[in-house]
């Protein structure tokens, strides 16, 4: 499969020529219902994708909204593998009572607010109930919190080191978060 037409682009890792870092690239409208895996074709057919024209991909690891018409559903779509996987989230409707940190970012200056959102399990798992929980930025500005260039934390500090090493250590999460509720149906 090209991954160029599936919306996906690899670059090759500042850190050696076998690791690849794969960022979003842009997704049409059509890419995205079909990439969902624990949704069924009624509610693939259901999803509202938001307009994308003025979407900045460079500045995406994962593509993900909500709509206001379903204020509990919330949708991702995530590269992995050379393919894009699209999940189907439900916030719990019980906001926590503490203020809690997003799984995927880890940004601790908490500018936005984290909820818990459940995702049915690709397959037949799924389809048995079984579900994956994971707090996460209320609306996915995961991307934005990760490219923030960190204060110094010591003399002789390399900011834009720890800004990238946040960055591809939001892609591991995300990406393992997708493959999780891939591969364990």
């Amino acid at each position: 499969m090209d991954s160029s037409v599936r919306g996906i682009r690899s670059l090759a890792h500042p850190r050696g020529p076998h690791t690849k870092a794969v960022i979003m690239h842009a997704l049409t409208p059509k890419d995205i219902p079909s990439s969902f895996i624990n949704a069924s074709l009624r509610e693939r057919r259901a999803i509202v994708v938001p307009e994308l024209g003025d979407v900045v991909w460079d500045d995406l690891d994962f593509f993900g909204w909500r709509t206001p018409k379903l204020p509990l559903a919330a949708y991702v779509v995530i590269p992995v593998d050379g393919d894009l996987v699209g999940i189907v989230l439900r916030q719990v409707e019980q906001r926590t009572l503490a203020r809690t940190q997003c799984a995927w970012c880890e940004d601790v200056t908490l500018p936005n607010d984290v909820v818990l959102f459940s995702a049915r399990r690709a397959g037949q798992a799924g389809r048995n109930g079984n579900t994956v929980g994971t707090l996460v930025c209320e609306h996915f500005e995961c991307s934005q919190n990760v490219r923030r260039v960190p204060p110094p934390a010591y003399l002789g500090f390399d900011a834009q080191a720890a800004r990238r090493r946040r960055m591809e250590a939001l892609r591991t999460r995300v990406t393992d978060f997708a493959r999780d509720l891939r591969d364990n149906t």
